[in-house]
């Protein structure tokens, strides 16, 4: 299996080295239509090293074939052009995994991360080490880097993702150092929901596991099986919803409802539209419940 992990911690010590078998494909734009009277020659250099550095670096100690790199888009809008080298931005990132059987790709990742400011300048190589900060942008793809890769291993087998989530924490600790907000876990409200800190603490909480079982249960045993087990393929994937819902109870103000749901909502509306009268009843009073600010559209498109 080509996702069999088999990692060392201890190998980032002496940092990432570069190799063949890389796990990532992903593709970087970087937005700059709210900067002015700059020259944007750099920017093309800016997201060629960003893309090069994710997709050229051996993140794990698997070997992938190009048809099972992880795909996925980092959307980099420049906000504000501080000095020639300092940036204030927003970064999306979204990742995609192929189901099995067919030529589809769910949505597995969708965060917004507000504080993506950084300094950047041009021509100098990106230089990772697991156990020191050298700078945020460095540290910020490859947090996103270990992030993207245990959201996937996470859809492959159970807690899959553990020991990328760990390598991403330490990075956050590391860049406490910073300044930059979103290392911080002094946040309050909606910062906890598009910061770096919190989505990874939240993603090691011991409280929010059954939510990573429902993303297991969601992918392997639900989406995987619907090319020939469409009944048995939803049935595992509202069993998923009930194992958030449990979570939803005790932490209604859930950050993991808005990763989730913010990934899947669209999705969930194809799969229950195809369900019998009595399943896309139960799915719209569930979806309605725990993901309430998409209940309009479960209630009017879940037909």
């Amino acid at each position: 299996m080509k996702r069999i992990i088999v990692l060392l911690l201890a190998i980032y010590a002496f940092g990432i080295k570069f190799s063949k078998a890389q796990e990532l494909n992903i593709t970087v734009q970087v937005i700059t239509a709210q900067v002015q009277n700059v020259d944007k020659k750099i920017f093309e250099t800016m997201k060629s090293a960003i893309r090069d550095f994710m997709n050229n670096t051996k993140w794990t100690q698997d070997d992938f074939v190009n048809h099972e790199k992880i795909e996925a888009t980092l959307l980099i809008n420049i906000k504000e052009v501080v000095s020639q080298t300092d940036f204030k931005a927003t970064c999306q990132i979204e990742t995609r995994r192929p189901v099995f059987k067919s030529s589809y790709s769910t949505n597995v990742l969708s965060f917004i991360d507000e504080n993506f400011d950084f300094r950047y300048v041009e021509f100098q190589p990106f230089e990772f080490n697991g156990s020191t900060f050298n700078n945020d942008l460095t540290a910020m793809i490859a947090f996103y880097a270990h992030m993207i890769i245990g959201f996937d291993y996470d859809t492959f087998s159970p807690e899959g993702g553990t020991p990328y989530f760990q390598i991403a924490q330490s990075i956050v600790n590391n860049a406490q150092t910073s300044g930059n907000k979103g290392w911080s876990g002094v946040a309050k409200g909606g910062d906890k929901y598009n910061n770096r800190y919190w989505l990874v603490e939240n993603t090691l909480n011991p409280a929010y596991k059954p939510i990573r079982a429902a993303i297991y249960q969601y992918h392997r045993k639900g989406l995987d099986v619907m090319w020939n087990k469409p009944e048995e393929g939803r049935k595992e994937i509202y069993e998923a919803l009930l194992k958030i819902q449990s979570v939803f109870k005790i932490y209604p103000a859930l950050f993991y409802n808005v990763l989730f749901f913010n990934a899947k909502s669209d999705e969930l509306v194809n799969v229950f539209s195809q369900a019998k009268t009595d399943e896309k009843t139960n799915a719209v009073q569930l979806l309605s419940e725990i993901d309430a600010a998409k209940s309009n559209k479960y209630q009017t498109k879940i037909k």
